[in-house]
């Protein structure tokens, strides 16, 4: 019986997020076949021995150490722990971004899910970008923004990238800190709230396009995709309430009603971009269908996707006739084959 490190909670503001995924992971994990060990990371960054997924500590939760380079984690009370593969349900800085991959390469516990590298890149939305253009892959027009740079001239803005803009910043997930603007005003706005969560800020040509996504599992050369889904936000655009809210009435749609042609072609798009930025075990990719042109453009790459009960990437593995409970045995077992 294989020892599975369940990792989830975070620093990050999607900490939230990630404590939901779990619970659902932990339901569907077989404990016949694995034995399962929760860390719960709060919101300063201190890893804690747990009974089970929540929120809060319980009095018998023990802080947890790392022994680089042995396997093992050491725990407050003296007790060592020896995971075979670490399973991280982690959004946003410190979990999803490459930090948490890199821990376990020293430690010599394989991760699920991409490497430090590709999860690294796939984090920063302007790398993910510079990939996409080096191999004539299409996306938005789009300006980057440093936090020390003065206030962009909206006149000069508006005339490269049109009079209505996302501002969303470079390192973030969930849609947290995304805005849709329209003026002088609302820009300054956006990017001062946008900086509060990364130095790096993009300012982005706002088309009308349908938001569609292709879940990606596997390891290099055996990459499966799912078909096709949709989201059909129930606001102006998929925002983090809009996501997460309860009151939300956001719709996902598998397989998206698009032509075969399409569907293939954003397939292909999500499988070739998984692998160009080497990644392994599972990702999904975001994409943009302008309504008017029909032309695809690269959104973004989640390298550790939600678990959620609303989220697609669960779902799209689901419409193909993997269960939940496989999809998460299938994750484990890709994790220790590399």
């Amino acid at each position: 019986m294989k020892t599975v490190l369940l990792l989830f909670g975070g620093e990050s503001t999607e900490h939230e997020v990630s404590v939901a995924s779990a619970v659902n992971v932990s339901k569907a994990i077989d404990t016949k076949k694995f034995e399962l060990v929760y860390v719960y990371i709060d919101n300063n960054g201190a890893w804690w021995h747990v009974a089970e997924v929540g929120r809060n500590l319980s009095t018998d939760a023990k802080e947890l150490l790392p022994i680089l380079g042995k396997g093992s984690f050491i725990d407050k009370a003296g007790e060592t722990i020896h995971p075979d593969v670490i399973l991280p349900i982690l959004h946003g800085a410190n979990g999803e971004d490459g930090s948490v991959q890199a821990l376990g390469q020293l430690l010599h516990i394989p991760v699920v899910g991409c490497d430090m590298t590709s999860s690294a890149v796939a984090m920063n939305k302007f790398i993910t970008k510079q990939i996409a253009i080096a191999n004539k892959i299409r996306v938005v027009p789009f300006l980057v923004h440093y936090g020390a740079d003065s206030l962009p001239d909206y006149a000069e803005v508006t005339e490269k990238l049109g009079k209505t803009l996302f501002v969303k910043p470079g390192n973030a997930g969930s849609s947290v800190g995304v805005h849709k603007v329209t003026s002088e005003q609302e820009l300054n706005e956006a990017l001062e709230d946008a900086h509060t969560y990364d130095d790096l800020v993009l300012i982005e040509t706002a088309i009308n396009a349908r938001e569609l996504e292709v879940a990606v599992l596997g390891n290099y050369p055996n990459i499966d995709v799912s078909k096709v889904s949709e989201i059909k936000p129930d606001r102006e655009f998929y925002s983090f309430e809009s996501k997460y809210d309860e009151s939300s009435a956001s719709e996902v749609v598998i397989p998206a009603n698009i032509s075969d042609e399409a569907a293939k072609e954003l397939q292909l798009l999500a499988a070739r971009m998984f692998h160009l930025i080497g990644g392994s075990g599972l990702s999904r990719v975001d994409f943009f269908l302008d309504k008017e042109t029909q032309d695809i453009y690269l959104n973004e790459i989640n390298t550790i996707p939600g678990f959620t009960n609303i989220s697609v990437y669960p779902k799209a593995w689901e419409n193909a006739g993997v269960s939940y409970v496989q999809l998460i045995e299938r994750l484990i077992t890709l994790a220790l084959e590399k």
